[in-house]
């Protein structure tokens, strides 16, 4: 029996990197999963390829399709994966509709996913909620005033909850990474400039979302008396969030 034999899981923005990796463990350790998405062609072939699991369509912005999505899942596990970054201007020379799409996904996301399928959990008295954070949510770095705006809102969410519903059995995490590769944030915050994108990893050893997934699922598998509450992954070679070290060709 896999460490999660008998568990219900969601994964928002299961299409790609993370959220994908962590579908796959999750299955892989047993558990029902609910893959979540906008991107319903991508989510059905994961999902084919998945033991006990199905896909549906959804924009985590929309609080209502949140809720009809999600709270009849009857799910014990949910990752509240999905996010973005849009641009790397400075504040001042921002764009607000991008700021808009960021804000909404990163922060009303995880409020309208969270809030679908916690009062199910509470009621059952048991449950695990991981936020995907990012150690963006703890150092801010010049060019991301809004998307770390965004992850210390995503930080202050979870030890809202772990106040709002202690004693219920749920437990909380919040997960936060740096430099992770092979996702699509990097092509999506350089809208689409695949080049650029790339550069930003090379020559680092960086963190690959199987990495991520892996300590997700040490999370929720530790006893019920222990609740992870604030794990911080860097690549090693990343010292901060501006101070990396990069291999250089002999």
């Amino acid at each position: 029996m896999g460490a999660l034999e008998g568990r219900r899981a969601i994964v928002t923005g299961a299409s790609s990197g993370i959220g994908a990796a962590a579908a796959e463990a999750f299955s892989r350790e047993g558990a029902e999963v609910l893959l979540a998405a906008r991107r319903i062609e991508k989510l059905e072939g994961i999902a084919r390829t998945r033991a006990r699991s199905s896909a549906v369509a959804l924009d985590v912005r929309d609080a209502q399709a949140c809720e009809t999505a999600l709270a009849g899942f009857g799910a014990d596990l949910l990752l509240a994966n999905a996010g973005l970054s849009i641009g790397m201007e400075k504040l001042q020379e921002g764009r607000p509709e991008e700021w808009d799409v960021a804000i909404d996904t990163n922060v009303k996301g995880v409020l309208n996913t969270v809030r679908a399928v916690l009062p199910g959990m509470i009621a059952r008295g048991r449950g695990d909620v991981v936020i995907l954070g990012s150690v963006a949510g703890r150092q801010v770095y010049p060019g991301g005033a809004v998307y770390c705006a965004t992850k210390h809102a995503v930080r202050a969410i979870y030890e809202g909850l772990r106040l709002d519903a202690a004693g219920s059995g749920v437990r909380f995490s919040t997960v936060d990474p740096g430099m992770v590769g092979e996702t699509e944030f990097s092509a999506i915050r350089f809208r689409g400039d695949e080049e650029r994108a790339r550069k930003v990893y090379q020559g680092v050893d960086y963190l690959k979302p199987a990495d991520v997934a892996e300590a997700i699922v040490w999370i929720v598998t530790r006893p019920a008396r222990v609740n992870v509450g604030e794990l911080v992954m860097w690549a090693s070679a990343q010292a901060s969030t501006t101070m990396v070290t990069r291999k250089t060709a002999r």
